[in-house]
């Protein structure tokens, strides 16, 4: 009895394994993928959340540069780390973003550093890397935006995901995303459940 069920026995196991040993490879592939895009969409969640923290507590914020007045140090298309600090604070050499009422800001390098109308306000003499002179004029600040540090050619990124259509695309997928990788997947277990009861010596 014993050697008449034996190599019955071992082919279905055989077919078991060599029926199911490929979707099992492709089921972990598909998980690792799966486990990696989201530790990806995790970490850009972070940095997201990082910004804003930065943004209230050390008034750290992003400037896009669409000119190419402070190239090369910091050329078109980057994008610049600024802190929010005191006119006392600017040192010559600087690169700051000062306010001009009824214009958009100017990012250039602090040539002069003049006393102001009070004790908390500086005459800043600014120019760009690229311009031959000096800015028409001294800029009267009380405070100014320091450029920390800047990434070339991350300006047009930030620009894209400032599109109604790519944030959208961005949500579906990161939805269809978290679907997917928390979807019950009962396919496999049923498949070895049915092929124990095929393989039962008793049924």
């Amino acid at each position: 009895m014993t050697q008449a069920t034996t190599p019955a026995a071992l082919t279905r196991r055989a077919q078991r394994e060599s029926g199911t040993g490929a979707p099992r490879r492709r089921t972990t592939a598909r998980g690792a993928l799966g486990e990696v895009l989201l530790w990806v969409a995790a970490l850009a969640g972070l940095i997201c959340i990082v910004l804003v923290v930065l943004a209230f507590t050390a008034h750290i914020t992003l400037i896009m540069f669409r000119t190419g007045s402070m190239s090369p140090t910091i050329p078109a298309g980057s994008v610049a780390i600024v802190q929010q600090i005191p006119a006392g604070q600017v040192h010559v050499g600087d690169v700051v973003t000062v306010e001009r009422p009824g214009q958009l800001p100017v990012t250039h390098r602090v040539r002069v550093v003049e006393a102001g109308a009070s004790s908390n306000e500086r005459l800043l003499t600014l120019r760009g890397d690229a311009n031959a002179q000096d800015d028409p004029a001294p800029y009267p600040v009380s405070s100014v935006r320091l450029v920390r540090f800047a990434i070339p050619g991350l300006a047009p990124v930030i620009v894209a995901f400032g599109n109604p259509f790519v944030l959208g695309g961005l949500t579906l997928g990161a939805t269809a995303l978290v679907i997917w990788a928390f979807w019950p997947r009962t396919g496999g277990r049923n498949k070895r459940n049915h092929e124990t009861t095929e393989g039962d010596p008793g049924s």
